[in-house]
């Protein structure tokens, strides 16, 4: 049976729009036989996807989507294999939940300004006890008409410099690290190239992920076209980073983004994989 792997999914927990039990079983349909769930700052929905996981026979990888800050950049880190009730960890999601909240607050009084209230109540009922995040209020501002594609919400309201964005500073990089490493994971730069770095940062960013305890890098993302996968694959190969592959799965709605619909990981490169073990024990 041929082995297939997404290593960067979300789900309810974060912005996605399956909860932990569907998204296992949606990962299931597609033929996932290792799945990573990687929710934002947040180990809520491994619990739940664990026992779906295991009724299933899906190896569920325990994991996170790190936001981390670096030289004033914000980039993500994804953590695979992690302890999910490592102190040090459990404290940090703690946190990082009071700066979401404080961020959400400050970006629904910048739209209350442009005339668009009730965004701060709405964004709250629709993450629920999950971590709010900017898609949540794309998600508002295209339910209210403002924009007609979350893309756009983002173009308008809350990319970086426009109306309702928010800079906001997160844990440095070194320390984001420190915790996954801490709690048995692997350190993962999640898709490196959305950060529209150049060739020279990105030379400098990834011996100080090294440095940090970083071991791989996202080759195969859900967007990837032939040409990044090639850049991405030169830098896994430069700076000697296993390879890691992750549709970045949020919603079902969007047909360019699917569970497991990847395309295979260079042979030259060292799997993410190989890093890790098989976690659909009684890791919980």
């Amino acid at each position: 049976m041929p082995q297939i792997y997404d290593l960067h999914s979300h789900s309810t927990a974060s912005d996605g729009a399956l909860s932990p039990t569907d998204l296992v079983l949606r990962a299931h349909e597609y033929g996932v036989t290792s799945l990573a769930l990687t929710d934002h700052d947040t180990v809520a929905g491994l619990a739940e996807a664990h026992t779906t996981a295991t009724a299933t026979g899906i190896n569920l990888i325990p994991g996170i989507e790190l936001s981390t800050s670096w030289q004033n950049k914000c980039l993500h880190i994804v953590g695979l294999g992690i302890d999910p009730e490592y102190p040090l960890l459990r404290e940090a999601t703690r946190n990082l939940q009071v700066m979401r909240m404080e961020r959400a607050e400050k970006i629904a009084d910048k739209l209350e300004k442009k005339r668009i209230p009730g965004a701060l109540e709405a964004v709250k009922a629709a993450a629920g006890d999950g971590m709010i995040t900017r898609s949540h209020f794309a998600d508002f501002l295209l339910s209210q008409f403002h924009v007609s594609t979350q893309q756009e919400a983002f173009d308008r309201y809350l990319g970086a410099g426009k109306a309702a964005f928010v800079a906001t500073t997160w844990s440095d990089l070194e320390l984001a690290v420190s915790w996954i490493t801490g709690s048995g994971g692997v350190a993962v730069l999640a898709h490196p190239l959305r950060y529209k770095l150049t060739a020279s940062w990105m030379k400098r960013l990834l011996p100080a992920f090294k440095e940090a305890g970083g071991q791989g890098i996202e080759i195969i993302t859900g967007r990837y076209n032939a040409d990044e996968i090639k850049t991405v694959t030169g830098y896994a190969t430069r700076f000697e980073l296993a390879g890691s592959v992750g549709s970045d799965f949020h919603n079902p709605a969007n047909p360019w983004i699917e569970l497991g619909r990847l395309a295979p990981l260079p042979q030259s490169i060292t799997p993410v994989w190989k890093l890790l073990g098989n976690f659909n024990q009684d890791y919980l």
